[in-house]
């Protein structure tokens, strides 16, 4: 029978040769550069198989290729056999990334076709970079001949959050970005990264799964404010939605159709805008054309959008929120992981994350999970982003290690926070490996480091117990989180590819090294941290790290003696805390058995 898959591919030659096109480009984004797409955009899904949330495929008529990181490569071999696709992999010493590898082909002028809507700024800029001679085509919603039923925009309700719970009213957050283009000279800025638009107007929606945002696009200019969403949509809108827009004209934003956006960039120059500023790397090329392609055009300006570094600083009303939500979360993880212990060898996987995402469902301002659980048991683990099945998932055996990844969205904060823990007995490799991550995540969240350090500098402290050993892991160390946003935010992040933003007190990141064994098992130790200032002396001014995450670390299969000292008593301290602080709110007893696992070592 002939894989589903591998036919799609073969429709798309078939339109291919149709229009003359060489190549074409299909990336896992979506119009706003999402890291997490809607359905209608997942079109590496479609045409390949493959889920992984980071991906790229590339199509020519005798080659197929997946473009994607160590993240999923487990994944990919087994989601791609049959389909034709090659895996190429990235993030490795080898690694051929598209641009070099389509200029290995040493075609003459060859017609490259993308989803205009779907592909950056950035991207196109570095591929023709890279291939001078293609003639690139931008094809808004390329697939569209070939995919029936394809989802539409999607349309949820959308709520405003209150000063109360975000500490500053729109109206003072768009006054700070118009400051910013007074400042850089400019009349306007297109916002298009959906987490932004979401912070600026403190509007949430569902319209991306585990992520509360809206689809939709800002513009604002110095007089006014223009929100591009599906509007046509919202005909009978529900009762959140009308109270929304109602509350935004009053606040003097226009409610305008998202489809209309690229007509209004169109006309900047006929409404009054000289210079507009856009970022190319959340901008799509097909609204970038559309700029040009007015009667007159603007000066575009293309610069990094400053909003993204102001939503990483949470202040004092976020902060506090998010200490609400870890507290209220490690509550549940206690309850979870005492009742993982207790029911070994008798639950699976899926089940397990079902029990989990129940618990979080109690929580009052419980507005979903923040990404979908990894439940994973033994050799599931060692896949870093392992999809729980629903059906023929792993038991949870007695033994050997369990590693859960989830989080979950309320309305006061967002939390992620990973936890592998001894079942039973463990094989010697499993406790070197378990305590040796440990160390590492230790030695991160116990670091003491002037201002203007940047996350790369950092990201040695969780990788060198592992390195001193041999051994590393994939993925990057650490990632912001949102304020009832996205689980991932940057600009900041733990990772050895250097990014050049330093840290600042009010910055949200996760610490989470790992360490992954095909067939065998996988580990993970993740806490959210907060980066707070530590005072300044005379050599300067000096940050570090509190964590919000409040969960125990098993100690029960570490090899104690690998620890030192200091991160020995990091651990009992750290212990301690969550023992104080969530024992008197939780069942008797889960306090009990809780007591009994923070025991200093």
């Amino acid at each position: 029978m002939e894989n589903v898959y591998y036919a799609r591919i073969e429709a798309l030659r078939a339109l291919m040769k149709e229009n003359a096109w060489d190549i074409v480009i299909l990336t896992g984004s979506d119009p706003h550069a999402s890291e997490y797409p809607a359905t209608r955009w997942k079109q590496v899904e479609w045409l390949s198989g493959f889920t992984g949330e980071a991906g790229d495929l590339v199509v020519t008529q005798d080659h197929a290729g997946l473009w994607t990181d160590t993240r999923y490569f487990i994944q990919a071999v087994k989601q791609l056999a049959g389909t034709g696709v090659e895996l190429h992999k990235m993030r490795v010493p080898e690694q051929v990334p598209i641009p070099e590898w389509i200029a290995s082909l040493e075609m003459d002028e060859p017609v490259i076709a993308v989803d205009g809507l779907c592909q950056r700024v950035t991207a196109i800029r570095e591929l023709q970079g890279k291939v001078p001679s293609a003639v690139i085509v931008p094809v808004p919603d390329l697939l569209n001949a070939l995919w029936e039923g394809r989802p539409a925009i999607p349309c949820t309700p959308v709520i405003t959050l209150g000063e109360d719970l975000t500490g500053e009213s729109r109206e003072a957050r768009i006054q700070w970005l118009r400051k910013w283009l007074v400042c850089r000279g400019a009349d306007a800025i297109l916002v298009t990264a959906l987490d932004e638009v979401a912070w600026l107007l403190n509007v949430r929606g569902s319209d991306i799964a585990y992520n509360p945002l809206v689809i939709s696009y800002l513009l604002v200019t110095l007089d006014d404010v223009s929100w591009f969403v599906r509007k046509d949509a919202y005909a009978d809108p529900d009762p959140d939605t009308a109270d929304t827009f109602e509350e935004l004209r009053a606040d003097g934003i226009s409610i305008c159709d998202y489809s209309d956006v690229n007509f209004t960039l169109a006309s900047l120059r006929e409404n009054g805008v000289d210079r507009i500023c856009v970022d190319p790397s959340t901008l799509n090329i097909y609204l970038r054309d559309a700029i040009d392609e007015g009667e007159q055009v603007p000066e575009v300006d293309e610069c990094e959008s400053p909003v993204a570094l102001r939503k990483a600083m949470k202040n004092d009303v976020e902060i506090a929120g998010m200490r609400e939500a870890h507290l209220e979360d490690g509550l549940v993880m206690e309850q979870f992981l005492y009742w993982v212990e207790q029911h070994a060898g008798s639950v699976n996987e899926w089940e397990a994350a079902c029990y989990l995402g129940s618990l979080r469902a109690q929580i009052s301002g419980y507005r979903g999970d923040s990404f979908e659980t990894i439940s994973a048991y033994g050799p599931s683990a060692a896949l870093p982003h392992y999809s729980t099945p629903s059906e023929g998932s792993a038991l949870l055996e007695a033994h050997g290690l369990y590693l859960c990844d989830s989080g979950g969205q309320y309305l006061f904060g967002t939390t992620d926070i990973t936890r592998t823990v001894p079942l039973g007995p463990c094989t010697a490799l499993e406790r070197e490996d378990y305590t040796l991550v440990l160390k590492g995540h230790i030695d991160l969240s116990m670091a003491v480091f002037p201002k203007g350090t940047c996350g790369p500098h950092l990201d040695i402290l969780a990788r060198g117990p592992l390195w001193r050993y041999k051994r590393n892991f994939g993925h990057g160390t650490g990632h912001g989180v949102g304020f009832f946003l996205g689980v991932h935010e940057g600009p900041h992040e733990f990772r050895q590819n250097f990014n050049a933003v330093p840290f600042q007190a009010g910055f949200v990141v996760t610490d989470e090294p790992g360490m992954y064994r095909e067939g065998m098992h996988g580990v993970r130790h993740e806490n959210v941290l907060l980066c707070r200032s530590l005072g300044d002396n005379e050599f300067g001014s000096w940050l570090g790290f509190e964590p919000l995450t409040l969960c125990h670390y098993d100690t029960s299969c570490l090899m104690a003696d690998l620890l030192t000292e200091e991160e020995r008593n990091w651990l009992n301290a750290y212990n301690e805390r969550v023992y104080k602080t969530l024992s008197p709110r939780l069942p008797a007893d889960v306090a009990e058995w809780l007591r009994n696992k923070t025991l200093p070592i």
